[in-house]
């Protein structure tokens, strides 16, 4: 089966081992020891450690475009959102008459704004399949139609960069607006349940944390899948060399659009896991600065590893967690000084230094690695 290729390389096997043995010490650590106990994770911490790996999942969907595929596009955080909203109209439909206005069907900000009747495109959303299609198919499809006008047009390079900001910018304002029917500027909160199980509890928040890192390893494997393939090949070709590919005959708009679509859905799957853990989604998901904070991630974990990506996602979320924490008023100069310095000594990112530190041991980071971080930047 083509999702299991992957799993023959020996660089797939750590990061999953990695990532399993991860999430099996956690659990532990959080279930088998008491709350005094030196070595226990707390529930917060759990919750802290998912929203990690949602963001990592983000970092491997933009390293899947950018770093193999050569589109830097700042707006994946457009997508992320997308899916964190499905999922949310999900929980948001679960509170039923437990609202503060007791409303059976519609939600309390719509009570509060005198909304009469729930809008048509909230309907589904109190069933738990039609809402997890709706956290694939909506990025999904805003990625196909967004995809499809800009690849044919033969847009590339800074513009198509500039032009997904856009897009994003554009989604943030709608969102904004509360005759929107998403909360505006409060957005969806207030959650209670998700597939009838308690999302207050401790129990739910491990189950959430375990998801969110199997998803994680899928993710991985979907995309490992697509780079160790010809279409994984086929697209570092249109990185690398995308006149000399049409000349070949590829269908260079349709190989980019069938990447970028499954980088979307990706990305929305992060979203959906996001929101239960967190217990919120607003429109600052979509703000611009977020989707060029995921570009910040892949360059310093190392672009067109996917494992790199993780990595960077990870360290700078944990490093903004402290830093935000020590002296927040300096957070932004510290990432950007991180950036810098890992753009200058480290142009291949983290993932760069490991490899030098050992021989190879596969092909692990797929075809043809890009020179520098500079140079991948518009």
């Amino acid at each position: 089966m083509w999702l299991t290729r992957p799993l023959q390389e020996r660089s797939t096997q750590l990061f999953l081992g990695i990532l399993f043995m991860a999430l099996l010490v956690v659990s532990v650590l959080h279930v088998a020891l008491p709350e005094g106990h030196a070595l226990h994770v707390s529930a917060y911490t759990v919750t802290l450690l998912g929203k990690y790996l949602c963001y990592a999942l983000l970092a491997v969907a933009v390293d899947l475009v950018w770093g193999y595929l050569g589109i830097l596009s700042l707006g994946h955080g457009a997508f992320f959102a997308l899916g964190g909203y499905a999922m949310g109209m999900y929980l948001m439909r679960q509170i039923g008459d437990r609202g503060t206005y007791g409303d059976p069907v519609l939600p309390d900000f719509m009570v509060f704004l005198n909304w009469q009747e729930l809008p048509w495109y909230w309907y589904g959303f109190d069933m738990a399949w039609f809402a997890f299609a709706m956290v694939l198919l909506v990025p999904g499809a805003l990625a196909l139609v967004f995809g499809w006008l800009a690849f044919r047009s033969r847009v590339t390079g800074v513009y198509l960069s500039i032009i997904t900001q856009a897009l994003t910018f554009a989604l943030m304002l709608a969102f904004f607006r509360n005759e929107m029917g998403f909360g505006g500027n409060n957005g969806l909160t207030d959650f209670r349940d998700i597939l009838g199980f308690n999302l207050r509890t401790d129990e739910v928040r491990l189950g959430l944390f375990i998801a969110t890192g199997i998803a994680l390893a899928i993710g991985y494997l979907v995309c490992r899948a697509i780079v160790t393939s010809k279409l994984g090949r086929v697209s570092v070709a249109c990185r690398d060399a995308e006149a000399r590919t049409r000349f070949l005959g590829y269908r260079v708009e349709r190989v980019q659009l069938f990447v970028f679509v499954v980088s979307a859905m990706l990305a929305g799957v992060a979203g959906a896991l996001y929101v239960p853990q967190v217990g919120i989604i607003n429109p600052s998901e979509f703000s611009p600065l977020f989707s060029i904070e995921i570009v910040v991630w892949v360059a310093l974990g190392g672009r067109a590893t996917l494992y790199g990506a993780v990595i960077g996602a990870i360290l700078v979320n944990y490093a903004k967690t402290v830093f935000t924490g020590v002296m927040p008023d300096a957070w932004l100069f510290a990432l950007g000084a991180l950036f810098v310095l890992v753009t200058v000594f480290l142009p291949q990112g983290i993932a760069g230094l490991l490899k030098k530190r050992r021989k190879p041991i596969d092909d692990g980071s797929g075809p043809s690695q890009p020179a520098t971080a500079a140079e991948a930047t518009p």
